[in-house]
């Protein structure tokens, strides 16, 4: 069996360095590919590296709390019958050869942009080429980073747009009444100004309801739905988190809801806090978002429910739900009618498409094919 490396993987575009938490796995210990053997964090999160191979932990290079640039050992997997002095040599060649990438280098790859589309400025993100494009549309609050650890996973088979909302990221603040009906009428003229015919979308929390109002309003310009976490498939939400993180505007007071979004609080890393809250302190966020909270989850329940048209919304529907959601119930994943996919991941939160990133891309790339 070859020695195998595992390196520091790069999650999103900015990302040039993380600090190693911990190891999940010890030497000696059996791993296969889609175990997680340590947990590394970065300004953005802390994820699980994914081991892509099968064999025995043979080696741990990376201590906890180091910090290490993108591509750097972090640990050796081989069979155990390999003999020590063939790792130390793996280990020593490549450590001689590794030469850690420089922001100078100029590879920073693809970039957000802005266009200005009926009079609002729209921040998007487009990465792959080739296939019907898919197009990632954020939840309440977020941004096209909801998809860090989706987007260049998914672009490998084809061309993934992400944008930000109206009210969102670096999107035009101003809604007017901030209904789902004018957050997907300006989808809708996204796709129109970026030459998109028909795409698959992918919606996370009420971005899944924004897809479906989409799907419902302009049939003919999706080719499937994959819904994560989906808002608009039951009423129940928790009306705490939304009402607390409209309110919120520090880090004391956003904190305890923002970790409610992940199984696991401890994800919550201070710069994600910091980086809502330089958000949160936007001019017309505010304002914003109160309309679009006041008109999708007036009186604490969801106020448009697609479950019962969902089978006829799309030629194709893919539910993706973590069982731990503390935002939306996963049982709103149960009794849908219809040839609908349905994937409820164990031990995860609302935000499984970052917690559970590549389970996700695996289950993404499937349904939309290559």
């Amino acid at each position: 069996m070859p020695i195998h490396m595992i390196t520091m993987p790069k999650w999103g575009l900015s990302m040039e360095q993380g600090q190693v938490n911990g190891w999940l796995k010890a030497v000696g210990d059996k791993v296969g590919k889609g175990d997680e053997v340590l947990d590394v964090e970065t300004d953005k999160i802390s994820s699980g590296v994914e081991c892509a191979f099968d064999g025995t932990l043979r080696r741990q290079i990376a201590k906890e709390g180091d910090t290490l640039p993108i591509g750097a050992l972090l640990g050796v997997v081989a069979d155990a019958e390999t003999a020590d002095g063939d790792i130390d040599a793996a280990v020593e060649a490549f450590q001689r050869d590794f030469v850690p990438p420089s922001a100078a280098d100029g590879d920073a790859g693809p970039q957000p942009e802005k266009v200005q589309i009926g009079g609002r400025t729209v921040r998007y993100l487009k990465i792959g080429e080739g296939g019907t494009p898919a197009v990632l549309i954020h939840g309440f609050g977020g941004d096209l980073n909801n998809w860090l650890f989706n987007h260049a996973d998914l672009a490998a088979h084809r061309e993934v747009w992400a944008l930000d909302l109206p009210g969102h990221g670096e999107s035009g603040k101003a809604v007017e009444t901030g209904s789902v009906d004018e957050l997907a009428a300006n989808v809708i003229a996204f796709l129109d100004d970026r030459g998109i015919e028909r795409a698959h979308l992918v919606g996370h929390s009420m971005g899944s309801l924004v897809a479906m109002t989409v799907a419902d309003r302009a049939p003919q310009r999706v080719a499937s739905l994959a819904l994560i976490a989906g808002a608009g498939l039951g009423e129940e939400i928790n009306r705490e988190y939304i009402d607390g993180f409209v309110a919120g505007n520090s880090r004391n007071t956003l904190k305890p809801h923002l970790t409610k979004l992940f199984a696991d609080g401890s994800l919550v890393t201070r710069q994600l806090v910091e980086d809502i809250v330089k958000y949160k302190r936007l001019e017309g966020v505010d304002v914003a978002l109160r309309k679009i909270a006041a008109s999708a989850f007036e009186g604490g329940s969801q106020q448009r429910v697609y479950r019962e048209k969902l089978k006829d919304l799309a030629p194709r529907t893919l539910v993706i739900w973590g069982s731990e959601d503390q935002i939306i119930p996963a049982r709103h994943a149960e009794g849908l009618k219809g040839d609908i996919r349905v994937h409820v991941i164990e031990g995860k939160g609302h935000m499984v498409q970052m917690e559970a990133a590549s389970e996700v891309n695996r289950l993404l790339n499937d349904f939309l094919g290559q």
